[in-house]
């Protein structure tokens, strides 16, 4: 699985960490950044991030900022894009499972680094259940492309 990760300043950090996670685990990662702890826009690397699953080049994304609100609007603004802002293991599970997310967002003020490996884990192991939930998301998806 392809993994694209992002961040802010504010979870350089926490990015660093979890991205080392993810490539010990054996998951092929591209870092759309930030590289260090300069402030930046981070709308611009949610943007990013999201367009390369849009667009076929990476299966899912990991965005992180200070609380992970913002990263979560920015990359709901690309078209075909559900991203969730988790704080629990729960609301990751739930997000692959009922809403097919394929961006999970986090705050790196929020929570701290061991409870964000547990919760990236939880939606990494977790699969859409389309016999669920499946109208409910075409109802967004078609929603999106009426009003695009």
């Amino acid at each position: 699985m392809a993994i694209a990760i992002g961040c802010d300043e504010a979870a350089f950090e926490l990015k660093e960490q979890l991205k080392g996670m993810l490539i010990a685990k054996g998951y092929d990662v591209e870092d759309f950044g930030t590289h260090d702890t300069t402030p930046v826009l981070y709308p611009d690397i949610a943007f990013a991030a999201a367009t390369s699953i849009a667009e076929g080049r990476n299966d899912r994304a990991v965005l992180l900022c200070g609380t992970g609100i913002g990263m979560a609007i920015s990359a709901n603004k690309v078209a075909g894009i559900r991203a969730a802002q988790c704080h629990d293991t729960y609301s990751a599970e739930r997000a692959r499972k009922s809403n097919d997310a394929q961006v999970i967002t986090m705050g790196a003020r929020v929570i701290g680094p061991e409870l964000a490996k547990t919760i990236l884990e939880a939606w990494l192991r977790s699969d859409f259940d389309a016999a669920r939930s499946g109208a409910k998301v075409a109802r967004i998806t078609a929603y999106e492309h009426s009003h695009a």
